[in-house]
């Protein structure tokens, strides 16, 4: 369907002519920056696929100790990324710091002339993808956001149907993530050197252990599992319904088994999307199907979709259905990486850019606005402003 609110700041920054295409044998040099766990796992598919990996940067002795391991035999360990961006030797980064340093280190990295493989959420604002897109689009570089689900092969294949009218008009969309690992935050000490200042960036004045463990549950440094999670479980939605972000959202959370953090392990959102609602609800004190699930409800069928595949059944519905069609196969990361890497050769553009980046993430975003405020939050159709 067309999409009223179709999302077009990247014609806001002139393109500039793509530099020349890397020969197709020609292997991508990555650096590794942030090399907590996430990091060090989506660096292993840039290993299986074939790419150098000759430098590592982090705050965290123990972290950058890990990410050398995990790199090439002799690669150099950095506690400044900016000195990895100096290097010539070096084709593109993969960034997988805190959300508070995904745009500040990528538009850096642009600017230096590497290309970027981010983790998702893209920024820590809406504010913050804005700059971002304006700032990746004033340069001739690749950048992919690490929303993997995009490069899945199963996903594309029902985003097609889908769009095709497997299921018809959707009118309602249901995105769920449950799992069972809320507990009181570890405030002991570190057990080993983090450079303080390198991590905060000027985002807090302070920092506790618990504040580094588990930065994604702390305002200043992360969306929480509110922009976390749902950048992949709304881009999703607004993929398959060919919309961009929402016009309003609704939101209500509370912290009940994580006690230290600032941000919700249970909530629910609301979105309008003018054609129709979705919700957004999590809850990480319990374990109902222990991972996400995303219902697509249909005028013609239904489509559900979680991490062992997907099922999608016709209309009318009735007792004890049968799906229609069905999958099961697992989600992922080397088909998103393989992408990145083979368009960092050819120079088109990769499957999740910043536009789809931002435009993800907006949504929860909003809902976060929303929950602060106690009140609804509403989106100018250019996804620029909140009001």
């Amino acid at each position: 369907m067309p999409d009223r609110r179709a999302f077009l700041i990247a014609s806001a920054a002139p393109m500039l002519l793509p530099s020349a295409a890397k020969g197709a044998n020609e292997r991508v040099s990555v650096a590794l920056i942030g090399a907590g766990g996430r990091g060090r796992r989506v660096l292993e598919a840039f290993r299986e696929l074939g790419s150098p990996a000759p430098a590592v940067c982090d705050v965290y002795q123990p972290n950058l100790a890990k990410g050398i391991e995990a790199a090439d035999d002799g690669a150099q360990g950095y506690g400044d990324y900016r000195q990895i961006l100096e290097r010539s030797d070096i084709d593109a980064v993969l960034i997988a710091t805190p959300d508070h340093w995904h745009v500040p280190m990528m538009l850096d990295a642009v600017s230096a002339g590497k290309d970027v493989y981010c983790e998702k959420p893209m920024s820590h604002s809406i504010s913050e993808g804005v700059r971002a897109i304006r700032g990746v689009r004033a340069t001739d570089r690749i950048v992919q956001i690490g929303m993997q689900r995009r490069s899945t092969p199963w996903i594309v294949e029902m985003q097609k149907e889908v769009a095709e009218g497997a299921i018809g008009t959707i009118t309602m969309a249901r995105a769920e993530w449950n799992w069972a690992i809320s507990q009181p935050l570890d405030n002991s000490d570190l057990d080993g050197e983090l450079n303080t200042a390198g991590f905060l960036g000027g985002a807090a004045k302070s920092l506790e252990p618990m504040m580094f463990r588990k930065w994604r549950y702390f305002w200043a440094f992360s969306g929480g599992n509110m922009t976390d999670q749902g950048t992949h479980l709304m881009d999703v939605i607004q993929w398959f319904s060919g919309v961009g972000p929402p016009r309003s959202a609704v939101c209500q959370g509370a912290v009940i088994g994580m006690a230290g953090s600032e941000t919700p392990d249970c909530f629910s959102a609301s979105f309008d999307y003018g054609s129709f609602l979705a919700s957004w609800n999590l809850n990480y004190n319990n374990d109902y199907q222990n991972g996400w699930t995303i219902e697509l409800l249909g005028d013609k069928g239904t489509l559900v979709m979680n991490g062992a595949g997907y099922k999608l059944y016709g209309a009318p519905w009735r007792r004890n259905p049968e799906p229609i069609k069905a999958h099961e196969d697992r989600l992922p990361t080397i088909p998103h990486v393989r992408n990145f890497l083979e368009c960092v050769k050819s120079r088109e553009q990769p499957n999740a850019p910043v536009e789809v980046g931002h435009s993800a993430v907006c949504g929860p975003h909003l809902a976060n606005i929303a929950f602060h405020r106690r009140s609804m939050a509403f989106l100018n159709p250019e996804a620029t402003e909140v009001f």
